[in-house]
């Protein structure tokens, strides 16, 4: 079995993701790699927690859980961000999130 991407972690819980955020974007996708992150981009704008809401609906919709196994756990103000997905495996995770 392979290494997982450096912006994939397993933890207890499920995954742990490391993402960078591009909002007010025309459409909210994956589009690949930046660093030893995945990008992310959210059509949402970063007010009012918005573009936050958008992460997580898009990756429960993306790793087919609910949105409140989605945690944002560091960086809700900055485009630097540290998301849990509770239930998923890392593998699954993986195959769903790369484009």
């Amino acid at each position: 079995m392979s290494a997982p991407p450096p912006w994939l972690r397993a933890t207890p819980e499920g995954v742990r993701l490391e993402l960078v955020v591009q909002p007010r974007a025309s459409r909210t996708r994956v589009v690949g790699v930046h660093g030893d992150r995945l990008k992310l981009q959210v059509a949402a704008p970063p007010v009012d927690g918005e573009a936050n809401e958008e992460v997580v609906r898009f990756l429960a919709d993306a790793l087919g859980v609910s949105r409140r196994d989605v945690e944002l756990a560091a960086g809700a103000t900055g485009r630097r961000k540290s998301v849990v997905v509770h239930g998923v495996d890392p593998a699954a995770a993986a195959a769903r999130l790369l484009p």
